[in-house]
């Protein structure tokens, strides 16, 4: 592969040629417009969360259908994380990366327009296939863009994106809502990705280079529609089953998602017994402790996406908060992720699993001492109160998730690496859909048997409503740090498959 060393002449192509890299100045624009399109991913995770009061307001929503727009983008954008990334193997990843743009993009935009709660969620669901495309090219294309020598410094960047996404995430979302712009209420947190998509396709048109293709590749759609109904059939009847009373069926479809489980599995081991495409390698489902591993990571992450949205509700519609007050009450959170991320890269690969119960004990103190702050709360929320959990709680997360992704994949050989970091991050995004699903639940659940939600007991209700709620996430980082035992010390060579 050779290297293109000198800048495009004024008005000639900008993108490299075939199998070459682009020059300097050109790569760093063109990395910049792969970090858009992550930034942009990773911030309408927490934008949203700010908004979910304003929009069960203006939309008149249940409080399922408001699960239901966290949750839905978390499952699909998991179902669709495995086959995108494959999509980009078998039409080219600057092919796909744009298409992804473009959906993502175009999802926003319904999002914006949504006339009525369905067509949100239903938009959201655009937004996460979209998303799904457009991800997992981002890191595949830092190859095509820079020599060895430079990758440190470029991946190092996603790093830094997602710290900034995590942070200004909240306050951006506040900010937009709080403003009103030309009266649009919370459309605006979704509008603002059209231009900026827009802006992104076109830079990527002139600056992405192209990869080869693999056409030979194929995707395994059977596996993809059993790990989605799997997947649904524990999910819908979680969000949908508290408001439609529990009938039968909501039953009947959680017992039969083990049974589909069990058919993705066989249907797994038999695609790798005849030679054909798998959406989760056989290998990797004989790996107990990059299973256990999988299950630690959807633990973690079960516990965050719906600690966010329990927040938003308590502070906005339990007291009255707005949207930029409730978004600056969570960055606290956000710093110490920040925080604890400077410090775990200069640990490297040392103390892995004493880091990940240490960082996960972290958070469930931090989700106790919010126990005990809400028990206490009173009739006001005093937003500087919140600090040192949240700060404590965020800071875990840094600690912990580092060392935990390190340590599920030292069990996995070289040849499975690259599915299964896609595989672990695809089981992040499922225990982000569970955690949702159980905590909006238990929530909803405690506040309907309040009472009314606007009574003058409301206050009470609300905290009634999360501290019962985040229960759940201080026992799944609990459960957390004493279960990462389980895992074998990195580096044993018997463990590797």
């Amino acid at each position: 592969m050779s290297v293109t060393t000198s800048e495009p002449a004024p008005g000639g192509p900008a993108k490299a040629a075939e199998g070459e890299r682009p020059a300097p100045r050109a790569r760093w624009i063109a990395m910049a417009v792969l970090l858009t399109a992550s930034f942009m991913n990773l911030i309408d995770v927490t934008i949203v969360n700010v908004a979910l009061p304003s929009m069960k307001a203006s939309l008149n929503a249940s409080p399922s259908q408001i699960e239901w727009v966290v949750a839905i983008y978390i499952l699909v954008f998991a179902l669709c994380l495995l086959p995108g990334g494959r999509y980009g193997d078998i039409y080219g990843r600057r092919n796909v990366f744009m298409a992804g743009v473009v959906v993502f993009t175009l999802g926003s935009a319904l999002c914006g327009l949504a006339p009525s709660i369905g067509v949100l969620v239903a938009s959201r669901a655009v937004q996460a296939v979209g998303g799904a495309m457009m991800v997992p090219q981002t890191l595949a294309l830092v190859p095509a863009l820079f020599p060895p020598e430079e990758r440190g410094a470029a991946f190092a960047t996603f790093g830094l994106s997602a710290g900034l996404a995590s942070v200004s995430g909240p306050l951006l979302g506040g900010v937009l809502i709080g403003a009103d712009l030309w009266g649009l209420d919370w459309r605006p947190i979704f509008l603002v990705n059209v231009p900026v998509g827009v802006l992104a396709i076109l830079l990527a048109l002139r600056f992405l280079p192209k990869v080869s293709r693999r056409p030979d590749q194929k995707n395994d759609v059977v596996g993809i529609v059993v790990a989605g109904l799997a997947l649904l059939f524990v999910v819908f009847p979680l969000i949908e089953g508290r408001q439609l009373g529990w009938p039968l069926w909501c039953f009947a479809m959680i017992a039969a998602a083990l049974p589909m489980a069990a058919l993705f599995v066989r249907w797994q081991k038999r695609q790798a017994a005849r030679g054909g495409a798998q959406l989760l390698s056989a290998g990797l489902l004989a790996n107990r402790n990059y299973l256990v591993g999988v299950l630690l990571t959807a633990i973690l992450f079960s516990g965050m996406p719906s600690f966010f949205l329990i927040m938003a509700l308590f502070l906005q519609d339990g007291f009255g908060l707005t949207p930029l007050q409730s978004g600056l009450t969570t960055v606290p959170f956000s710093v110490g992720v920040l925080m604890a991320s400077l410090v775990a890269g200069r640990l490297g690969n040392r103390v892995l699993r004493a880091r990940i119960t240490t960082g996960a004990s972290m958070m469930s103190l931090g989700m106790i001492w919010l126990w005990f702050l809400v028990y206490g709360i009173g009739e006001e929320v005093v937003s500087l109160r919140f600090l040192p959990p949240l700060l404590m709680a965020g800071f875990g997360l840094g600690t912990a998730i580092s060392p935990l992704f390190n340590t599920v994949l030292a069990s996995v050989s070289g040849e499975n690496s690259g599915a299964a970091s896609g595989a672990l991050q695809a089981f992040q995004q499922v225990g982000g859909a569970m955690g949702v699903a159980i905590v909006g639940q238990i929530f909803f659940s405690r506040l309907v048997g309040s009472g009314p939600e606007g009574s003058a007991t409301s206050h009470d209700a609300y905290a009634g409503a999360f501290l019962a709620g985040v229960s759940y996430p201080a026992f799944a980082f609990g459960l957390l740090a004493a279960m990462v035992w389980l895992l074998p010390r990195p580096g044993r060579a018997a463990t590797r498959a």
